[in-house]
C-alpha cells in the first residue's frame, strides 16, 4: 500500500488550519449552522486520510466523486460511514471536524478487489491542513491545543519524535523544544491487526473486529478520548486525550496487508487519524512495585471509572505510578496513580472485564462519602449526550454498555457494596474449562425472560419462529441492518437518527393500531425513566438496563477473523445489546431495575457467609 501525500489542492478541500477563537469560541453546531460549511477527514480502510471541506449543497455522491479523483479508484461500490451510520446521500448528520470512513461494500469483496488507497506518483498531492488538527473545538481540549502548538514549533526546529518499542501497536512520543516528551500519539491505522501496524500484526482493514471482537480495528482511539471525557473533574486522573489528524514522516506505512514496510525504501510524509494523549512523567507502573502502598482513594476512583466504561484491560502495566515525595531512605512514600490505555473499554457487547484491582486490599474498603456523592451524581443520559456531541462517530452499542454499567454501579453503591464486590459481580467465572455468565449477565438474562412473558409486544415483532437477530460485528451487509428513513420515538439513550435500535424487521409490518400501542408504551416508559434518572432516587426508583437475550444453546458463537498468525479466544456472547427494538429496550429497563435489589442482597448475604466461615476456621 502507498500512502498519498497530497501536493495539489482538490476542489473543495480544506486549505489551512482552522483557528480556535478563544473567548469567542462557538460550538461547532452553531458554526456549522451559521456558515453552512464543514471540514471532515475521510479515512480509507487502509489508513489514508484526506481533508475535505463540505459546502452546504454537498452530498455523499459529490464527496465520493472528489475521493475518486484523489485516489484514482472507483468508489461506486463503496460506502461512506459515520460511526454506526451508513450515509445514504444526506450529510446533515455529520459534524464539523468529524472522521468518516470510506469502506468497500463487504458483499462485493473479492481477492481481486483493489484497496481504497492511492497508488502512483501522479497521486502525490499535498494536504494543506495543519500538521496537527484537533478534531474538536470543545473547551475540554484547549490545554492540548497549546501542547500541539509546542510540538509544531519543536518539529520546525528539527526535534524528532521517538517510536515506542513496547506494545502491539504503533505509538510515538512527540517532544517539545527542550526535547521532553509531552504527548504520546497512537495512529488508528497502526493498531494491532490494522494495515499499517509497524510490528507485524496486520491483516485487517479499519472497521473489522480487532484484538477483541467487540472492539473494531481503528476505533480504540475513540475509546481513549471517551475515557478522558467521562472522567469528570479529573476524578480518576486520566491524562487529557484528544482525537487528531496528524502529519509526519515518522508514522509507519506498509506496502500492503502483508505488513511489508515501505519506509526502509523511502520516507513518506503520512497524514493519519490518531489519539493524542498528554504524557505524564512517572517513576514506574503498578506492576513494578507492591500495591499495598497505593492510596485507597486512587484505587477507588480508578475502579469507579473502570466499572462505568467496562474496561476489559485494566492491569498493572497501564497504571502509572508517580512519586510525590522520596519517602526517606529505603522507604516508599506517597504516590499518585495515572490510568492510561483505555482503548479496550466500552466494547460493543457485554464482555468479560479485567479488573486487576479486584484482589487489592483497597478495593474491599467501603466507599467514602465523597466517592458515594460522585457516584450519585453520575447521569448516564447526560453521558451519552456528551459523547454524541464530542465523539459523534461512537457507536450506539458502546453507549448502551456505558449506561448499563453506570446504572449498575449507582445501584450497587447505594446497596452498600464495595468496589471489589461490584467488580466480582461483573466478572465471569471459569468452571470445567468454560466461561459462565457473570452475576450482572444473569440479571440481564432474567430481566429478558420476564420481559418476554409480558404480553406487551406482538410475538411476531420480537421473535419469528424462535429466531432472533444476530449482532454481526463485521456488518456483512450493513445497509440491510440500518434504515435511515425509519424514525422512532426519541429515546434518551438514542441519537434519534440511525441508532442500533432502528433494526429493520425481517417480517411484515404490524398493523397501525399495534404500532400506536407500542409508541404509547414507549412514551410512558421513557417519561417514567427520565423522571427517575433526573431525580437520582437510587434507593427507591433508580436503575436501568437492557433487553439482552441469553445465548441460545443452539446458536454458534461469533467467530472472529484471525490474522498475523495470532489466534485469539472468542469470548462467549451471553448478552446481546444491538438487536433490541427501542420499545423492548425501554420496557426492559424497568425489569432490570426490579431485579437489582435482590441481586445485591444475595451478594451481601454471600459475602457475610464467607466472612463468618473464614472467622470460624481461624479459631485456635
Amino acid at each position: 500500500m502507498a500512502m498519498a501525500v497530497f501536493k495539489a489542492p482538490l476542489k473543495g478541500e480544506f486549505h489551512g488550519a482552522r483557528k480556535m477563537e478563544g473567548k469567542q469560541y462557538k460550538h461547532p453546531l452553531l458554526q456549522q449552522q451559521s456558515s453552512g460549511r464543514r471540514r471532515v477527514f475521510v479515512q480509507t480502510e487502509t489508513g489514508c486520510v484526506l481533508g475535505v471541506e463540505l459546502d452546504r449543497n454537498d452530498n455523499v455522491h459529490t464527496v465520493k466523486k472528489r475521493l475518486q479523483i484523489a485516489f484514482n479508484l472507483p468508489t461506486e461500490e463503496s460506502s461512506l460511514t459515520f460511526g454506526d451510520m451508513v450515509l445514504k446521500n444526506d450529510l446533515s448528520a455529520v459534524r464539523n471536524d468529524s472522521p468518516l470512513l470510506l469502506k468497500r461494500n463487504l458483499m462485493h469483496r473479492s481477492s481481486s478487489t483493489p484497496c481504497l488507497s492511492p497508488t502512483g506518483k501522479d497521486l502525490q498531492r499535498k494536504d494543506l491542513s495543519g500538521p496537527i488538527e484537533i478534531l474538536s473545538h470543545s473547551y475540554c481540549f484547549l490545554s492540548l491545543k497549546q501542547t500541539a502548538n509546542d510540538i509544531v514549533k519543536a518539529m520546525k526546529m528539527g526535534v524528532e519524535p521517538i517510536p515506542v518499542n513496547g506494545g502491539l501497536g504503533g505509538a510515538y512520543y512527540f517532544r517539545n523544544e527542550k526535547g521532553q516528551s509531552v504527548v504520546i500519539v497512537k495512529p488508528t491505522d497502526e493498531e494491532p491487526f490494522a494495515p499499517n501496524n509497524p510490528k507485524g500484526f496486520t491483516g485487517k482493514t479499519l472497521g473489522q473486529p480487532g484484538l477483541k471482537p467487540s472492539v473494531r480495528v481503528g476505533e480504540t482511539g475513540y475509546r481513549e478520548v471517551a475515557a478522558y471525557l467521562l472522567d469528570y473533574d479529573h476524578f480518576a486522573n486520566v491524562p487529557p486525550t484528544a482525537l487528531v489528524k496528524m502529519t509526519h514522516s515518522v508514522f509507519n506505512v506498509n506496502d500492503g496487508m502483508d505488513g511489508n514496510r515501505s519506509r526502509e525504501k523511502k520516507k513518506l510524509i503520512s497524514s493519519k487519524i490518531a489519539s493524542f494523549q498528554k504524557f505524564v512523567p512517572h517513576d514506574f507502573d503498578a506492576s513494578d512495585h507492591g500495591t499495598s502502598s497505593f492510596p485507597v482513594s486512587s484505587v477507588h476512583r480508578i475502579g469507579i471509572l473502570d466499572i462505568r466504561i467496562l474496561n476489559t484491560d485494566r492491569h498493572g502495566g497501564n497504571l502509572l505510578v508517580k512519586k510525590l515525595d522520596n519517602g526517606g531512605a529505603g522507604r516508599f512514600g506517597q504516590v499518585e496513580l495515572i490510568p492510561i490505555d483505555h482503548g479496550l473499554c466500552l466494547p460493543e457487547t457485554l464482555e468479560d472485564p479485567y479488573f486487576e484491582w479486584i484482589h487489592w486490599p483497597q478495593a474491599s474498603i467501603p466507599f467514602s462519602e465523597e466517592e458515594l456523592d460522585y457516584i450519585r451524581n453520575l447521569d448516564p443520559v447526560k453521558d451519552c449526550e456528551m459523547l454524541r456531541r464530542e465523539l459523534p462517530m461512537i457507536r450506539e452499542a458502546c453507549l448502551r454498555v456505558l449506561v448499563l454499567c453506570t446504572v449498575f454501579l449507582k445501584e450497587a453503591a447505594v446497596s452498600g457494596l464495595c468496589l471489589a464486590e461490584i467488580g466480582e459481580m461483573m466478572t465471569r467465572e471459569f468452571r470445567a474449562g468454560e466461561e459462565e455468565p457473570s452475576e450482572l449477565e444473569m440479571v440481564c438474562i432474567e430481566a429478558k425472560r420476564l420481559t418476554a412473558k409480558q404480553d406487551i409486544l406482538s410475538p411476531k415483532s420480537e421473535f419469528e419462529g424462535d429466531r432472533e437477530f444476530q449482532f454481526d460485528l463485521d456488518y456483512s451487509d450493513i445497509d440491510m441492518v440500518f434504515d435511515s428513513d425509519e424514525l422512532l420515538i426519541k429515546n434518551p439513550f438514542s441519537n434519534g437518527q440511525s441508532s442500533l435500535g432502528k433494526l429493520k424487521e425481517s417480517i411484515i409490518e404490524e398493523e397501525e393500531d399495534e404500532g400506536d400501542e407500542e409508541e404509547a408504551i414507549l412514551t410512558r416508559s421513557l417519561t417514567k425513566l427520565s423522571v427517575s434518572l433526573k431525580n437520582h432516587n437510587l434507593s427507591n426508583n433508580m436503575g436501568s438496563g437492557f433487553l439482552i437475550p441469553p445465548r441460545d444453546k443452539t446458536d454458534k458463537t461469533l467467530v472472529s477473523h484471525k490474522s498475523a498468525n495470532v489466534q485469539l479466544p472468542v469470548s462467549a456472547n451471553f448478552v446481546k445489546l444491538a438487536e433490541m427494538k427501542e420499545v423492548v429496550w425501554v420496557v426492559f429497563l424497568e425489569k432490570f431495575q426490579e431485579l437489582l435489589g435482590s441481586a445485591f442482597t444475595e451478594r451481601k448475604t454471600m459475602t457475610l457467609r464467607n466472612r463468618q466461615r473464614l472467622g470460624t476456621s481461624c479459631k485456635f
